[in-house]
């Protein structure tokens, strides 16, 4: 399994409760209206390895810490999530974590899914964090945490 395409996938669902609108995006009742829709569209992007939205909600800045005390910027994650042979099956998520605020907010849970990462089968088992921030009016999401779950 490479840990990068497991990083990619987890960063796109961290955010995301029980899926009930659509495979890949979370549920997200009860965050203000404006996080919710860029969450959302986070998951779109990340589900269907879309570029231009991948570098639309992640900053410029954008940091990921993989379990493997290895750190990804946003140009690590973004070739690694639109690589050929990347593809996501499926994806459940648990334990949701929503803290948010004026202009901030953590968003995270356990994370099982199932893909392909250069056309080589991977799943994956894990506890993640995503940390969003709300600059001028736009929210981005600037650091994701991720570790295996027991």
């Amino acid at each position: 399994m490479r840990l990068a395409f497991w990083n990619g996938l987890v960063c796109a669902m961290l955010v995301a409760g029980p899926a009930h609108a659509a495979k890949g995006v979370g549920d997200y009742r009860g965050l203000p209206a404006d996080l919710a829709a860029a969450a959302t569209a986070f998951d779109i992007a990340q589900s269907s390895s879309d570029r231009a939205g991948l570098d639309r909600w992640l900053a410029d800045d954008y940091a990921l810490a993989d379990a493997n005390g290895h750190m990804q910027s946003k140009a690590d994650l973004v070739r690694d999530m639109t690589a050929p042979g990347h593809k996501t099956f499926s994806v459940s998520l648990r334990m949701t974590v929503r803290k948010y605020w004026r202009d901030g907010a953590v968003l995270g849970g356990i994370v099982d899914a199932r893909g392909l990462d250069r056309g080589k089968p991977t799943k994956t088992h894990a506890r993640f964090l995503d940390i969003w921030a709300k600059r001028g009016n736009r929210w981005q999401v600037i650091y994701t945490q991720i570790d295996p779950a027991r």
